[in-house]
């Protein structure tokens, strides 16, 4: 299979490649660049977080530390002071990046459940309800950044399984089709429980993208304003009573 360097270099470069693309003809802001070939990259790595020792597993749950921390920083303002919404962010970013990691080791196998198009779906489904509501995006752009891992991981289950050929030897290595799989079939229980989850995430999602209200669905005071603009008469009319 790929190393790290291949794996996070080659889903970068496509994620780069892809977010210009989109750029270019108009699909998201300059601003929100950085963040999907951020995403891509992480995808490119993600599906090695069942490894028992690989750089990509300290990679991704320091990532996924940091973002606990900050979204706990982001709403525990509103409801603690600020020693103790310092003191949950601390104790989420170390809980997440060693006690959660190491659970993970004992927990998972590689190239199990997590090299896998179901893994894909349901990570990627978690990154657009987490960039809706605590990163504040609007519908298209959460989507765009579930979209955006998704890409990264599809980049990392074909590239294990273009090093699973031999071309010197015209075979196929052992680890042939245990990476670009729709779900692990040999661990029913891990399946389900993958399944479960991603299910789960279904009321958390954002709304279509193409919904009529969907790109303003946090801000109500511009729904109404948007409603004015179709019904003038109707506006006139509730202002003038």
């Amino acid at each position: 299979m790929a190393n790290f360097r291949t794996h996070i270099s080659v889903a970068a470069g496509i994620g780069a490649a892809a977010t210009s693309y989109g750029l270019y003809i108009g699909l998201w802001p300059l601003a929100h660049a950085p963040s999907l070939v951020v995403l891509s990259a992480l995808g490119g790595v993600m599906p090695d977080i069942d490894a028992d020792k690989s750089r990509s597993v300290r990679l991704i749950f320091t990532v996924l530390a940091v973002a606990a921390a900050f979204i706990a920083l982001s709403i525990g303002r509103a409801y603690f002071s600020m020693a103790v919404v310092l003191c949950i962010a601390l104790a989420l970013y170390v809980g997440i990046r060693d006690v959660v990691s190491l659970i993970f080791k004992f927990a998972t196998r590689h190239r199990a459940s997590w090299h896998s198009l179901l893994a894909a779906g349901g990570t990627s489904a978690a990154t657009a309800a987490l960039s809706y509501h605590f990163f504040a995006q609007s519908p298209r752009l959460a989507w765009i950044d579930g979209g955006a891992l998704c890409l990264g991981m599809l980049i990392h289950l074909i590239l294990d399984e273009c090093f699973s050929i031999d071309l010197e030897g015209a075979r196929l290595k052992r680890s042939f089709g245990t990476a670009l799989k729709f779900f692990d079939y040999q661990r029913p229980v891990a399946t389900t429980l993958m399944l479960g989850a991603t299910v789960a995430l279904w009321p958390w999602l954002p709304p279509s993208p193409y919904a009529p209200t969907a790109t303003r669905a946090h801000c109500p005071t511009a729904q109404v304003t948007s409603a004015s603009a179709e019904y003038p008469h109707h506006a006139e009319l509730s202002y003038s009573r």
